[in-house]
């Protein structure tokens, strides 16, 4: 195997999306540190596909919303594979369907936790070895919802406008460091928690979509490879929307 690159922190990494994301920076090249709350069998199971490919992989157990927790993590991650040079932001909680008369501030909090406290958490642990290091880069996985704008999913589609508002001021911010951050903004991207939809909500989706087919999860993980990768050295403060091209009529 060649050698590796660095370090890649992926959040929520045990399944769906994150799991394809630490497979493709793994086939990269990129030593990945394999985040998960509470599916340790999960983050075993993909450690084990990542390593039986010939890539460093590890497990970590944490809370991403939890600030001692948050720092624990990146130290840990650091003591046994080495400093993150790339952090991707996918972690998500639930996302239920609140009507506007329903909603309270704690919805919001809800998902404020995910997509705004959690990425700052995150990046303010490894900015640190990004910096020693020369540089990093921080791919955060967004929803191309901030321009659906799905009936009951406010407190969803506010908490991803802010994450991508994040995204910009950081880039701004930490580009004198060498650090790039971008946002992936996928749209419906079925994994398993979808496993409960049903052929007509997919054949009607699918339908609004240009390119005729529903994304995959490797779609995503294209993007952050690339987003990870030194031919993104100059691409900062954008967002990458994978959807097919489900969105254009509403932009």
């Amino acid at each position: 195997m060649a050698a590796v690159k660095g370090v890649a922190l992926v959040t929520g990494a045990s399944r769906g999306l994150g799991a394809v994301i630490a497979e493709r920076l793994a086939r990269d090249g990129w030593a990945v540190a394999v985040n998960y709350r509470s599916d340790a069998e999960g983050a075993r199971r993909l450690t084990e596909r990542i390593r039986a490919a010939g890539a460093p992989a590890e497990a970590f157990a944490a809370d991403v919303t939890d600030e001692a927790q948050v720092s624990d993590l990146v130290g840990r991650v650091t003591e046994r594979l080495g400093p993150v040079r790339v952090l991707v932001l996918n972690a998500t909680g639930p996302q239920p369907s609140v009507a506007f008369e329903d909603l309270t501030w704690d919805t919001h909090l809800d998902q404020l936790r995910f997509f705004v406290k959690s990425p700052t958490l995150l990046v303010q642990a490894a900015l640190p070895g990004m910096k020693a290091g020369g540089g990093g880069r921080v791919i955060q996985i967004g929803s191309d919802i901030v321009d659906r704008l799905v009936p009951g999913m406010s407190a969803y589609a506010a908490a991803k406008a802010a994450q991508l508002g994040l995204t910009r001021a950081w880039a701004r911010e930490l580009g004198a460091h060498g650090v790039t951050v971008n946002l992936v903004a996928p749209g419906w991207i079925p994994v398993e928690r979808h496993s409960g939809a049903s052929d007509e909500e997919l054949d009607s989706y699918r339908s609004d979509v240009p390119l005729g087919r529903m994304g995959t999860p490797e779609d995503v993980a294209a993007a952050v490879s690339y987003l990870a990768s030194d031919a993104a050295g100059f691409v900062t403060g954008q967002t990458v929307t994978v959807n097919g091209g489900h969105t254009l009529g509403d932009i």
